[in-house]
């Protein structure tokens, strides 16, 4: 079958990954997939994570910068560019399926496939229903546009119960739908492929216990506030080592209190690293921690944790639980409650056995249900058999 994969996004980071884990997916399971990106954008290509921008994307990092309803406006605009290259796609593609992740008042792709009878699934990672970290100034635009795609689209793929939760109490009858969360490439998310005590031994943590972070260090992960908590308290649990790896906003005040404790050798900051170096850095991690995450996000570096076979203490936000058993393929508090966090890491430094049980447990859980194939295997089945079968 033939595929045109849409997306308005920049394509890096944790969007990328997800992008390239569905469209390598679906041409793993023997369908032609062309992707249609943001002007500049190009999710396929591995970025080194410090790499330059070029010029197409400072332009899209000025248009970001907008104020508010400029911005809004500007995603309204985007339509016609869509009608424009969308369209010219179709006629030289020939797609029979047309698989767009969603974004914010784009609505032109769903009125181009119902004119050209081409059946069109979307992706929904974000809704004008949840809190933004850029405030929605158009929010009743925004909503009705929403209601239009969700009802008159093929299919739903939501990445979380909430989202869909809150899609059909806001909208009603939508579209058919399918809950897909997050997933991980077993392949290059693969102990196997990693020397762990060459690994450990050059970057000098030997046989300490490690806990692991990876993401960024913004304020919603809660990873400052993790980090100011247990500080005092590693002193009480000498084997532990903290193992932190990327950047954000909080970066520089962990930095500072790290230094300023004196515990530069407990509390490992090496920044942002390249996507393709994470699974070495995972592979030195005896267990993980997620401080803090949302009510409707599927945090992408909890699957490549599990799939790595390393457990991850967690808060019990909906998303997460449909993912983590507690105690089995990984460890559940109380959402909000850093303290039980702190608590929990500190107490499993003392338990190898269980980090590692839990740790095999989680990676037998994401080969058999949460590789990037059951995703793409689960928004085929919201097609006729006809369209799946490329008839």
């Amino acid at each position: 079958m033939r595929i045109l994969y849409h997306h308005r996004t920049r394509g890096r980071h944790v969007e990328g990954v997800h992008i390239r884990g569905i469209v390598h997916a679906l041409r793993g399971l023997g369908h032609e997939v062309s992707v249609l990106s943001f002007p500049g954008a190009d999710p396929e290509s591995e970025e080194k994570s410090d790499g330059p921008a070029g010029k197409k994307g400072r332009l899209a990092s000025l248009v970001t910068r907008a104020p508010g309803v400029l911005f809004e406006f500007l995603e309204l605009a985007y339509n016609l560019m869509t009608i424009v290259r969308v369209g010219a796609a179709i006629r030289r593609l020939r797609p029979q399926l047309i698989y767009e992740r969603y974004s914010l008042f784009l609505c032109a792709t769903i009125w181009l496939a119902r004119r050209r009878g081409i059946p069109i699934i979307l992706e929904i990672n974000d809704s004008a229903l949840v809190p933004r970290v850029r405030p929605l100034t158009m929010k009743r635009v925004a909503q009705c546009i929403e209601a239009w795609c969700l009802r008159n689209c093929t299919g739903l793929v939501f990445i979380s119960g909430y989202f869909r939760d809150q899609a059909l109490a806001a909208y009603g009858a939508i579209a058919p739908l399918v809950v897909s969360p997050n997933a991980a490439d077993i392949g290059h998310f693969d102990p196997a492929r990693f020397d762990r005590i060459a690994l450990r031994r050059e970057r000098g943590i030997g046989d300490q216990v490690v806990c692991g972070y990876v993401g960024a260090f913004v304020h919603w992960h809660g990873v400052a506030r993790f980090v100011e908590q247990i500080a005092d308290r590693l002193a009480s649990v000498p084997q532990l080592t903290l193992l932190m790896v990327g950047d954000g906003v909080d970066l520089a005040a962990i930095r500072a209190l790290i230094a300023a404790r004196g515990l530069g050798k407990r509390v490992l900051l090496p920044g942002r690293v390249a996507h393709g170096d994470i699974p070495a850095w995972i592979a030195c991690m005896d267990y993980a921690v997620l401080p803090n995450s949302n009510e409707y996000g599927s945090p992408m570096k909890l699957f490549e944790f599990m799939a790595m076979g390393v457990g991850v203490v967690s808060p019990d936000y909906a998303p997460i639980t449909e993912v983590v058993s507690d105690g089995r393929t990984g460890w559940l508090v109380a959402r909000g409650r850093i303290d039980a966090c702190v608590e929990r890491v500190l107490a499993l430094a003392a338990h190898r056995d269980e980090q590692a049980r839990v740790g095999a447990a989680a990676r037998d859980y994401i080969a058999r249900e949460r590789q990037w194939r059951n995703n793409a295997e689960q928004l085929l089945a919201l097609l006729p058999v006809s369209t799946a079968r490329g008839d």
